[in-house]
């Protein structure tokens, strides 16, 4: 047995046999190990299903990839892995329902993933079992279907095996220690004794340059080992088998295809043909988590006790949906332990805090994502960045403020969540409230109705007394939309508050501080009292995170970043200043983002609202263009709050940005708003401020920013100094420029704006050519906006395009970048 590798990977279900395979085939020597045997996780008692439908980018790549490999498996590895491509039917019993398929729809045409929509009259005459009675459509996917968990599994580790992996069973790892160069894993060889998996002689090490841990089930367990957190828990999943169906049987003797899988979405529930009969799998309310901590010594290739009594409902649509189902007994049931995260997206990347060690935990469609994951993974580990973004799914996503019961109550809730309409404004309701700023409770007896980032708790947008803002979620313009454009108008023509405390914020300092910002990141750095925008750079040279800097003094900076990516930022900035320690000297990187609170005040009439509140020997000029320029930093007392005031605005108005010690946030609100009701100020959320940005072309980190497009495919060149060295550079240049960012007016349907997933076509509507990342309406032209990505010769302003939405075409016209206030001139404005 090998004792030294270059990458081991810790798992042998379907997810890591996946990377196992790829990591093979890319040139790298690896070994997989497993504590019992391969498939005897999840995977065992996994459905096998593969679908195609799934509202995120990266994992609808993921999804698309797997069912393209595992269709050429055999004839790569000679095994057979059972994959029945029968076809996947989503049906609909709502017109809101369609809406969402619509939504996907688009995103399936960016990826190339093949779809159709169907009539209920088509789905009858297509198969007749299925009773249609409700529906309004179905999305039916003619090259999805089902595969053997256990066989395509095996068939990955043996084209694994054949590419030069080495595989080894009953192994289990018992800790780990870094040295610096490599892993130090610790092992145990197991044996069975009395149905228990026990150690036998001694322990053992293995040393790896790279870990990948694809534990499943056994994620918390890795993460104390590992001295992290990864918020995977299993929660219970149960499916049954029926006894063969005679209307089946006929309808398969007769010649008749297989049917395929249906999905009856708003039932909560699939089902597919298995020997005559049928699976019925079931996403029901109430279903637990389990092994918050630990799965015992004991649970193997175990299952729990079927709970029928909760999954009735489901049970009984079943028989609706088809009525010869009713006849038929149970055959067998499984009720397992699949896990799931608090987003239901997978954790797939680095490991937070760590070298070399790789996440690939919290599968919840391990089957359909193993192949896509073992492909994506292996491109971030020996190419430095995957080809698509990979940041959705980042492990970091998640901070070192999520507990375990956390983790139990999203990940029931994402359980159940699983046919729950997704809608593009979703805000799910448990374990929140939990990080709240001081002024919270003022906004929500203003009638904030909140979402939440990173945990924060943050205004959407505000309602009147009693608004239910779930019921105003829609997939076209929900019952929140007036209120959002009421917000909008009100920083373009008075003045607007947000609460934007949920921003990331780093102070970098030490002697080292601006050698190395100004290597890492890729415009000029700022002057003492002045700020930049600039980009810190992947390996690739597609961009890693946007940054605000400001200068506090020579070598102390302030970094203000997105607030959903708080330990993703951290994290890479730690990790890097001290890979660079001995060439820049030392780094001091602090999170200071529960330390300082952030109101954003915008509009017109911002700073005669500010000159109310503000001390200062001459309160008249202190905010006025000669003492306080705009991209600038004053230190200024508004009453009793010490402020540190940025002259920036998101929404592309004269404001500022007030950053405070958080424990002022209550006061200082209240001394905010008290001061702007004579000047018409309207407090404001999240989704009239994105509105506002995408009229002035500002791009946003996870839609126009990301890993995998560079700052000049984004149109970011003025930020991007080519007269320096930076991280990246090179690379960046390398890329060349395959798509351009550009920025979009639309003459769209008269009830829906764009949400950023929607595929562009040229004038004609003949080829596609790129794809939004951002939409709304814009409250200045009138219409909607959208950013995205086309074609570079197609960024010319006035180049006519057509962009998908609710399954038309719709003209679109490609603007200036900032097509409000292109000179800045209102930003500039003097008091």
């Amino acid at each position: 047995m090998k004792t030294h590798v270059k990458a081991l990977v810790v798992g042998g279900g379907a997810v890591g046999c996946g990377i196992a395979l790829h990591l093979a085939r890319a040139g790298w020597d690896t070994m997989l190990v497993e504590r019992d045997e391969l498939t005897s996780g999840s995977t065992w008692h996994a459905a096998g299903l593969l679908p195609l439908f799934n509202m995120s980018y990266a994992t609808s790549h993921i999804h698309d990839y797997s069912v393209k490999l595992y269709a050429g498996l055999e004839a790569e590895t000679g095994l057979n892995a059972g994959f029945t491509r029968c076809g996947n039917l989503r049906m609909a019993q709502t017109q809101d329902r369609m809406d969402e398929f619509m939504l996907y729809s688009s995103t399936a045409e960016t990826i190339g993933v093949e779809h159709e929509f169907l009539t209920p009259a088509q789905i009858k005459e297509r198969w007749p079992l299925v009773n249609i009675d409700g529906l309004k459509g179905a999305l039916f996917h003619p090259t999805d279907g089902y595969i053997n968990p256990a066989d395509v599994t095996q068939a990955m580790a043996k084209g694994a095996r054949m590419a030069g992996a080495t595989i080894e069973r009953k192994i289990q790892v018992n800790g780990y220690k870094w040295t610096g160069d490599e892993w130090i894993v610790t092992c145990d060889r197991m044996v069975e004794r009395g149905g228990n998996l026990v150690p036998a002689g001694e322990p053992f090490e293995i040393r790896a340059e790279h870990v990948v841990t694809a534990t499943g089930n056994h994620a918390q367990r890795t993460a104390r080992l590992l001295g992290i957190k990864i918020p995977a828990i299993p929660v219970e999943h149960q499916y049954i088998v029926t006894e063969p169906d005679p209307a089946l049987a006929a309808w398969r003797a007769a010649g008749n295809p297989e049917h395929p899988v249906l999905r009856d979405a708003d039932a909560k529930w699939y089902v597919r043909e298995e020997r005559g009969g049928w699976i019925l799998g079931p996403y029901e309310d109430g279903a637990p988590a389990r092994f918050p901590y630990e799965v015992p010594e004991g649970f193997r290739a175990d299952l729990f006790p079927l709970d029928l009594k909760r999954i009735e409902e489901e049970y009984m649509s079943m028989i609706h949906r088809i009525p010869s189902s009713e006849t038929v007994g149970l055959k067998d049931d499984f009720n397992g332990p699949i896990c799931y995260t608090p987003d239901g997206n997978p954790l797939v990347g680095p490991a937070p805090g760590l070298r070399n060690m790789w996440l690939a935990e919290g599968f919840s469609f391990g089957i359909t994502a193993a192949g896509g994951v073992g492909h994506y993974l292996a491109q971030m580990m020996t190419a430095g960045e995957a080809e698509i973004d990979m940041a959705s799914l980042d492990p970091r996503r998640y901070g070192s403020w999520m507990t375990t019961e956390y983790g139990v109550k999203k990940n029931e809730e994402c359980y159940s969540h699983v046919f729950i309409l997704h809608h593009p404004d979703e805000e799910r309701e448990s374990a929140r409230p939990l990080r709240t700023a001081p002024a919270y409770d003022r906004q929500i007896a203003a009638g904030a109705q909140m979402g939440q980032v990173n945990g924060w708790e943050r205004p959407n947008y505000y309602a009147p007394q009693g608004f239910d803002d779930h019921a105003a979620r829609s997939f076209r313009r929900g019952g929140w939309w007036q209120y959002a454009r009421d917000e909008a108008q009100a920083i373009r023509q008075t003045a607007g508050l947000i609460d934007a405390s949920a921003f990331t914020k780093h102070r970098v300092s030490g002697p080292g501080a601006t050698a190395f910002l100004d290597w890492f990141t890729t415009n000029k750095l700022p002057k003492v009292g002045r700020i930049n925008l600039t980009y810190a750079l992947t390996p690739t040279g597609t961009t890693r995170t946007e940054y605000t800097i400001v200068r506090l003094d020579q070598d102390d900076y302030y970094l203000i970043s997105a607030g959903a990516w708080t330990d993703y930022d951290a994290d890479y900035l730690r990790k890097t200043a001290e890979d660079k320690e001995a060439e820049f000297g030392q780094v001091i990187i602090q999170d200071i983002t529960t330390q300082w609170g952030v109101f954003a005040l915008a509009g017109p009439n911002s700073r005669k609202i500010l000159n109310e509140i503000v001390r200062d020997a001459d309160p008249a000029t202190v905010l006025g263009n000669k003492r306080f320029p705009w991209l600038s930093m004053r230190n200024i007392e508004l009453g009793m709050c010490p402020v540190r005031a940025i002259r920036v605005a998101y929404t592309g108005e004269l404001g500022w940005e007030l950053h405070h010690p958080i424990e002022f946030g209550r006061y200082l609100w209240d001394q905010l708003v008290a001061a702007g009701e004579k000047h018409g100020m309207k407090l404001v959320g999240a989704r009239a401020q994105n509105w506002l940005r995408q009229e002035k072309s500002y791009r946003a980190f996870g839609t126009e920013l990301g890993r995998d497009a560079t700052p000049l495919e984004a149109g970011l060149d003025r930020f991007v100094d080519l007269d320096k060295d930076f991280n990246g550079k090179q690379a960046m240049l390398d890329t060349g420029i395959r798509s351009k960012c550009v920025t979009l007016l639309i003459d769209g349907p008269s009830d829906a704006d764009p949400w950023g997933r929607e595929a562009l076509y040229t004038e004609d509507g003949a080829t596609k050519i790129g794809r939004l990342t951002s939409g709304g309406w814009s409250a200045a032209f009138g219409k909607s906006i959208g950013m995205g990505y086309v074609r570079p010769d197609l960024t010319e302003p006035g180049t006519k395009l057509k962009v998908r939405m609710q399954r038309e075409l719709w003209d679109a016209v490609v603007t200036e970048d900032s097509p409000y206030d292109p000179e800045n001139k209102v930003i500039r404005v003097d008091g």
